[in-house]
């Protein structure tokens, strides 16, 4: 009896090129995680933000049939400068990378490139430099990115991270790690740790903005531990609930964004 093939895997990395070119007559959708390497508490991985938008990726595109490329491991993470643990390039070269990721995969054949975002500040940079390329990607091609975690309804979101849950390092990126690399966790070593603000007079959301966003070792003066959060409840049974929830987001995002195109995309 002849040995049953391996199933294909949806990881660009791991395919022929005589897979992904086969790949492409069926779909041209290639999801592309982005990420950052930076401490995430004396608990999780500096690759925190690179292994969850990864996962994420992994299970959407055997959803819709996309590949995932390799993901871009480094960030806009200027804001935890003063720890050691911490490796980020700068906005115009981040979004230089972006650029030329975008075109490379739009050159051989991808039309709808969506950088799945694991790191908060990387968003509007990855957005930007999808703008800047977009005029010199092919007829149709069309790349953007979405932060994971903003395709989960309002009640999802507030229990995975938000001001009440925690922002960094906190039980929803800790859960989402341990579920599917428990051992890159310890948490014997997690902590608790919000930071000091004021009473708010405004909207928490601006103001933070403009404290960690513009603000190089912001979240270094902001938390001796680097957590915003209480990690200490974390699970990997938590993590697969909220894989679920992103999970099913992302994918009608995608939906919606080609629908979206679809209809409103058409005017000569």
């Amino acid at each position: 009896m002849r040995e049953r093939m391996p199933r294909k895997s949806v990881f660009m990395s791991e395919l022929t090129m005589t897979q992904v070119e086969e790949h492409l007559k069926g779909s041209d959708l290639v999801l592309v995680p982005t990420g950052s390497t930076e401490q995430h508490g004396p608990h999780s991985p500096l690759s925190t933000d690179v292994i969850i938008p990864t996962e994420v990726c992994r299970r959407v595109a055997e959803q819709i049939n996309a590949l995932v490329a390799p993901p871009v491991n480094y960030g806009i993470s200027a804001g935890h400068r003063g720890f050691k643990a911490l490796a980020y390039l700068s906005v115009p070269t981040f979004m230089s990378v972006i650029e030329d990721i975008a075109f490379s995969l739009a050159e051989v054949g991808f039309r709808r490139i969506v950088f799945v975002n694991g790191h908060y500040t990387n968003y509007f940079p990855v957005n930007m430099a999808c703008m800047n390329v977009s005029t010199r990607l092919p007829e149709g091609t069309h790349a953007w990115g979405v932060s994971y975690w903003e395709t989960l309804p309002p009640e999802q979101l507030e229990e995975y991270l938000s001001m009440k849950t925690g922002l960094h390092a906190n039980i929803g990126e800790t859960s989402a790690v341990m579920a599917v690399r428990p051992e890159l966790v310890d948490l014997d070593q997690a902590v608790a740790e919000w930071p000091d603000f004021p009473d708010f007079r405004s909207p928490s959301f601006p103001t933070v903005l403009a404290y960690f966003e513009t603000n190089p070792g912001s979240v270094w003066r902001a938390s001796r531990s680097g957590v915003w959060g209480d990690p200490r409840g974390s699970s990997a049974e938590l993590g697969k609930k909220f894989y679920g929830w992103i999970e099913d987001g992302v994918v009608r995002h995608i939906h919606d964004v080609d629908e979206t195109y679809r209809r409103l995309n058409v005017r000569g």
